[in-house]
């Protein structure tokens, strides 16, 4: 007797999730989550609150992206069309901040590994009726496909740009060029990236971190190396298969959607430059290939950052997750400027003598005594990452005020 056909994953109902009787009771918890009338107050004021000594500037942009708040009106979308005990479960985190996981747990919303083992999915037991989220970073397409054929219902909220990125790594490995993404390696966003570009089965990419690894990369092209060498610096960091001495003949360069502009454009400034000396000017167009693919929200952030930088003040305090890329990098522009405090929440600024805060550079939390100047008038800048909700903002503001020994009741009448 001949073996059954096994039997396809039963197709879930779609459900959609942006109808507008959905949206506005999302909005409206969204709302009541995350606003701060404190904000919008300072923001039509021109962004700048004095009183009793202290100046609170804010960034023109910071906070909440459009991707961001996409995401989250999705989640909280998905729990209202799929009430309890329907479970949901969600790929690592919607976003990278604390306050916003601390919520959508509270949904009853279940956080599994943002790329689940065949045995951990086998555990979940998912089916029809359950619900899986894709985060706004994405998720890698061997874990999607895998989702996909447990036939349970997908909510993804993967941000524009980023599938934007996708696309061109696509089109690089269609081609056969690689692809060279300037991020993080391990970031969630990176690792879906680079999952498109292996997709077919036959593209290769290499994830460069910083111009150090970029130059590496380009003496590569230029001048060859030691093959065993270039493959130990970047083990973790490039596709099964890779050969630098077959593979960085034609490369395209794309990046992590909130990596610094600047530097990404030196990335593919100095990656072009190689192949023109390596190739000849005429040839070049053979060998490198780039798109603009910096995210709009993160570069309106960093520009704004920038412009608040030229302002005297005597510390920035930057808030948001301290796993957030786009936030790490406002950070990094403040610390070229003046002592700059990259904080999760309010709670950090334990008194006028301590503050914790996140080195990036060493990975860990730090204590930093007499941060807040006393005595005199004080300047105070603040942003955050496109993660931040702006309810943190608010309390990073009052928290300041208190500290200087004012009553933040008495300060703004909104």
């Amino acid at each position: 007797m001949a073996n059954a056909t096994p039997a396809a994953a039963p197709v879930p109902q779609r459900i959609n999730l942006r109808r507008p009787d959905v949206m506005q009771a999302v909005a409206a918890q969204v709302v009541a989550h995350y606003r701060s009338e404190w904000v919008e107050y300072i923001r039509a004021q021109g962004g700048i609150l004095n009183h009793g000594g202290l100046t609170i500037k804010l960034a023109k942009e910071f906070g909440f992206c459009y991707g961001v708040e996409r995401a989250i009106d999705l989640a909280y979308a998905a729990r209202r069309c799929f009430p309890e005990p329907a479970r949901i479960f969600l790929l690592g985190e919607i976003i990278h901040n604390p306050e916003v996981s601390d919520q959508i747990r509270a949904m009853g919303i279940v956080s599994v590994s943002p790329k689940p083992s065949d045995e951990e999915l086998a555990q979940l037991h998912l089916g029809a009726n359950d619900v899986v989220i894709i985060p706004a970073f994405g998720t890698e397409v061997v874990t999607r496909r895998k989702i996909e054929a447990l036939g349970c219902q997908t909510v993804d909220t993967t941000c524009g740009d980023v599938m934007s990125v996708w696309k061109r790594v696509r089109g690089y490995s269609r081609d056969g060029v690689t692809s060279i993404i300037h991020g993080k390696a391990r970031h969630e966003e990176t690792k879906a990236t680079t999952s498109q570009a292996t997709a077919n089965g036959t593209g290769h990419y290499l994830v460069v971190f910083d111009l150090n690894e970029t130059d590496y990369v380009c003496n590569y092209i230029l001048s060859g190396g030691n093959r065993d060498e270039f493959l130990e610096k970047f083990k973790g960091a490039y596709s099964p298969g890779f050969d630098p001495d077959l593979h960085l003949v034609a490369v395209g360069v794309a990046n992590q959607t909130t990596m610094l502009r600047g530097e990404t454009e030196e990335v593919q400034r100095r990656i072009r430059s190689a192949m023109e000396k390596r190739y000849g000017n005429g040839e070049v167009d053979r060998h490198f290939r780039v798109f603009d693919t910096i995210c709009g929200a993160t570069q309106e952030r960093q520009d704004a950052l920038e412009k608040l930088l030229r302002q005297p003040m005597d510390l920035l305090i930057v808030v948001g997750g301290y796993n957030s890329s786009n936030t790490s990098h406002l950070a990094e522009m403040g610390e070229k400027v003046l002592p700059t405090y990259f904080i999760k929440n309010a709670a950090m600024m334990a008194s006028r003598g301590l503050i914790r805060h996140w080195n990036q550079h060493t990975a860990q939390e730090v204590e930093t005594h007499d941060w807040l100047p006393s005595g005199r008038p004080i300047t105070v800048g603040i942003t955050a990452g496109a993660s931040c909700p702006n309810n943190l903002i608010e309390d990073t503001i009052k928290r300041l005020f208190e500290l200087q020994g004012l009553n933040p009741a008495d300060i703004v009448r909104v």
